[in-house]
């Protein structure tokens, strides 16, 4: 499986900002796909997640009701609404992804792509 994503910039606090992401591989309707975030000095963050079918979704709460993951099985893409961006934002974004059936745990996830930086200024 490789991953690939993309959308990443610099904008101002409030803006919006979408990211996405392009698998290939093997079949990504069976994958779980979700995104992770990492700042400068601090710990890799699971920001969301989405099941095979796109039915169900996990936000950390540090995202939720901002945020919004979405996939399109027949494109092979998954992407990451941003809304209501704030400086804290700030992280390089990974997708990932995993054929384990568990969107909402993210220890499984074990296929990741190169990452996008997110800039959020004040």
């Amino acid at each position: 499986v490789q991953l690939q994503a993309s959308g990443g910039g610099l904008v101002q606090a409030g803006d919006s900002l979408k990211l996405s992401c392009a698998a290939s591989g093997r079949a990504f309707d069976s994958l779980c796909m979700g995104w992770f975030r990492q700042a400068p000095g601090k710990e890799r963050e699971f920001v969301t997640g989405i099941s095979r079918s796109g039915f169900s979704t996990y936000y950390a709460d540090s995202v939720k009701g901002r945020f919004t993951i979405s996939r399109d099985n027949a494109k092979n893409t998954v992407a990451l609404q941003m809304n209501s961006l704030k400086p804290e934002d700030t992280s390089v974004y990974y997708c990932a992804g995993t054929f384990d059936g568990r969107w909402y745990v993210s220890d499984v996830y074990n296929y990741y792509g190169h990452g996008t930086l997110v800039t959020v200024s004040s």
